[in-house]
């Protein structure tokens, strides 16, 4: 397949779809102003966080081994967010490219500009290049990188470097383990490792976690602050820190660590290119950052990824499918 049929291909069945959602969420308090936008937004990211999310992590936990390539990729994807954020760091505390900014901004984009959306929107990527097995990257990646960094350096980087109250540190094991998604992604796993996954179970799981890429994008769409969205060179900075130096990175690394680029290694490269996730903006309301610079990176990284992504695909960062 070449570039210009894969491209199209990658437009129809993914960027049209998400853009579909993002923008229903973006048009629906215009066309139903009653709505209470907030109330919606609680209630919905409620919904995928203890049902619709842990049946999906479920399904794919219970039904997939568990294989060095599947693990390289939560590593390759964790060194880049690392040093994504030693980047941003660099950037924005010691050469203080802009000088008017204060810690909570700095904080909260360094906070947005290390963790991307890999599941939400990393995972229909994932399956246009790899197919539906392909969700097992982002899965693993969420549980052993992303959700574990979030809520260990996250919450450092948004306590230390950000509102500095240190009281304002919650015990991160206690967070982690409170949540739903942990406990159903390690009862998925327990199940496969002792053979005793039940396909009915699974099947069931799978069709009621399907909804949760569909729900979060619209939500992604109510929360991108549109009004707002003028472009700020601190912004635009972070966005391409995380869109093209972090899937760089990946790229360039994983042929040192592992001898050669496989399927596993490419999809590190997408997980690694994805806009931000955003969990930074909770983040950045739950300790009083700049949670208004947080939107804004979250709003411009998903726009420009549509632009990034093909750019990765003509580079050869990703395989060919």
């Amino acid at each position: 397949m070449n570039f210009a049929t894969q491209l199209v291909d990658l437009m129809v069945q993914v960027m049209l779809p998400l853009s579909l959602l993002v923008g229903a969420g973006a048009l629906w308090p215009r066309f139903f102003p009653d709505t209470d936008v907030e109330q919606m937004k609680t209630a919905l990211n409620r919904l995928t966080m203890y049902l619709l999310y842990p049946c999906i992590l479920f399904a794919v936990a219970s039904t997939t081994p568990i294989s060095r390539e599947l693990l390289s990729v939560p590593l390759l994807v964790g060194i880049a967010s690392l040093a994504g954020g030693g980047i941003l760091y660099l950037m924005l505390y010691r050469l203080r490219l802009w000088p008017h900014l204060d810690d909570r901004t700095r904080a909260a984009l360094v906070l947005a500009g290390m963790f991307g959306n890999t599941f939400n929107i990393g995972v229909p990527v994932l399956v246009f290049f790899f197919g539906a097995a392909a969700t097992s990257y982002a899965v693993f990646n969420d549980m052993l990188m992303t959700m574990p960094l979030v809520w260990s350096l996250g919450v450092w980087i948004s306590t230390r470097l950000g509102s500095r109250d240190q009281t304002d540190q919650p015990s991160v094991f206690r967070v982690m383990f409170s949540m739903p998604p942990i406990w159903a992604f390690l009862l998925g796993t327990v199940s496969q490792q002792l053979g005793l996954t039940y396909e009915p179970l699974v099947t069931a799981a799978r069709f009621i976690g399907q909804a949760n890429i569909p729900v979060i994008i619209f939500v992604l769409g109510l929360t991108i602050p549109w009004r707002n969205l003028v472009p700020r060179a601190e912004i635009l900075a972070a966005a391409a820190v995380k869109l093209v130096a972090m899937p760089l990175i990946v790229w360039l690394i994983a042929p040192q660590l592992f001898g050669r680029m496989g399927e596993a290694q490419y999809a590190a490269v997408i997980e690694a290119a994805t806009p931000s996730m955003m969990t930074a903006l909770l983040l950045a309301n739950r300790f009083r950052l700049d949670d208004a610079a947080a939107a804004l990176l979250i709003g411009w990284s998903t726009i420009l990824f549509w632009i990034t992504l093909p750019l990765i695909m003509a580079f050869g960062w990703i395989g060919a499918r």
